[in-house]
């Protein structure tokens, strides 16, 4: 190649221009600043002849200030792996990145801070696919990928925030090639920290993860042989997202649903061999997916989102128990589970979180076994109501709610009641009738428990 050879990439020219016979520099037309590796071309197999001539790339500028991988020489190869397809799907509290490669790779990770980021060491990789496909997105604000030296080559995932990865892995495809999977999640500060503290900067024989212990000497909490039966207790809407407001007394959802959650919490945890945990324990705002994500964190093996909600007609009262379905049991199921998923967009979030892959990365719908141990335990909650306390006609109902979309923990969204009804706002501001509810919840998670360890679902 002679000269600047020009490419169109997206609504960039980017320009090849040649440093070396073995060295390539990628630029923006626009800027001349060193930017993220691209190729557009005519096909993708064109585009792979191209860069598998190519020895190296440099392109990742002051981003990539951080420790080279070790031994990079001794991996060094004439026919560098092609990474030739990427995608990434998520939002502010999870996002999984997905890149195919025409070989299977080996690979490492380290964890950066300041900012908060997370480093891929790869052996000599081309990357093939165009730089749209892996736009930074959810908890990364700037994704960066290229060689490092003959042999290796380096992706650096920039977060939004404090940031893990609870699954790092390479994949076989049905078809030819491998796929390497990257699952973060948000975390504290202080776990971040940690990490960094605890890692070393050293390659291994086989720099494949299989394992989150193996890879940041913590163990994520194992909810199905802990011993202990854990509930995630989900007080709705918070923060800036008041929720419904009562007809007379003009109380905000959002303390409703924390007082009871508190009450409810308390008596779950003075049951043997059960643990409870909130979502949120004061008047904090939380997006639906934060939740699901907390609720997986804590090992949960029950979820239960709280609310308490308003309707144009105002006879209507009593409790309802909500399942997950992406067909909605009734006009007034869909209609509720419509407002609900607006919490996110009040406060400022999208819930378009990606592109339309993402139905099938991060909010697929329950498993079928999650689903039916859903069901159950939204009948043993039905149950335990009934002739206890008011009830709507139909009590049990599902729909679409974004907030049980966890696929491996049965979920059920509980109304209370409604705060456009006058005597269902005095209930729900009532300490004894709270009491009271909340007891009859208890017997129906017991309940639903020892059903559960039995094998009964």
């Amino acid at each position: 190649m002679h000269g600047d050879a020009p490419v169109l990439a997206g609504d960039r020219q980017l320009v090849y221009k040649a440093n070396h016979a073995s060295n390539l520099t990628l630029r923006s037309g626009q800027d001349g600043m060193v930017r993220k590796n691209a190729y557009a071309g005519q096909g993708l197999m064109s585009a792979a002849r191209v860069l598998r001539a190519v020895s190296s790339v440099i392109l990742l500028g002051l981003a990539l200030a951080v420790p080279g991988p070790l031994g990079a020489s001794e991996t060094a190869t004439d026919d560098p792996l092609l990474a030739f397809s990427a995608r990434i799907a998520g939002d502010d509290a999870r996002t999984r990145v997905v890149v195919d490669f025409d070989g299977e790779p080996q690979f490492s990770v380290h964890y950066v801070a300041a900012p908060e980021r997370i480093i891929i060491d790869l052996p000599a990789t081309a990357f093939g696919f165009p730089a749209h496909d892996l736009a930074a997105r959810g908890l990364f604000k700037d994704i960066r990928y290229g060689a490092m030296g003959e042999g290796s080559a380096r992706m650096v995932l920039t977060a939004i925030r404090p940031v893990k990865l609870v699954l790092a892995e390479v994949q076989k495809n049905e078809g030819q090639g491998y796929r390497l999977v990257l699952d973060a999640e948000m975390t504290t500060k202080e776990d971040f920290a940690e990490r960094v503290k605890a890692q070393t900067w050293v390659q291994s024989a086989a720099l494949g993860v299989k394992s989150m212990q193996d890879m940041t000497g913590t163990a994520t909490v194992d909810a199905a042989n802990d011993g202990i039966f854990t509930i995630a207790v989900d007080a709705g809407h918070g923060g800036i997202d008041a929720g419904a407001a009562g007809l007379r007394t003009k109380t905000p959802e959002k303390d409703i649903t924390l007082a009871f959650a508190k009450v409810l919490a308390d008596k779950l945890n003075a049951q043997s061999g059960v643990k409870a945990f909130l979502t949120r324990r004061n008047d904090t705002f939380l997006s639906l997916s934060e939740r699901v994500t907390l609720a997986r964190q804590g090992g949960a093996d029950l979820f239960i989102s709280l609310h308490a909600d308003t309707l144009g007609q105002k006879n209507i009262r009593g409790a309802t128990v909500y399942t997950l379905s992406d067909t909605a049991s009734d006009r007034m199921a869909a209609a509720l589970a419509a407002r609900e998923n607006l919490s996110d967009e009040l406060a400022g979030y999208s819930i378009d979180s990606g592109p339309p892959e993402v139905a099938d990365i991060l909010l697929d719908l329950a498993r079928r076994e999650t689903q039916a141990f859903s069901i159950s335990l939204a009948r043993r909650v039905v149950g335990s109501f009934d002739g206890q306390i008011g009830l709507i006609n139909n009590p049990h109902r599902a729909a679409g709610f974004q907030v049980l979309r966890a696929p491996d923990i049965p979920s059920i969204l509980l109304e209370l009641g409604f705060l456009s009804n006058e005597e269902d706002e005095k209930l729900l501001l009532d300490e004894a009738w709270r009491d009271k509810v909340a007891t009859l919840l208890v017997d129906a998670v017991i309940r639903y428990r020892a059903q559960s360890v039995a094998g009964g679902g």
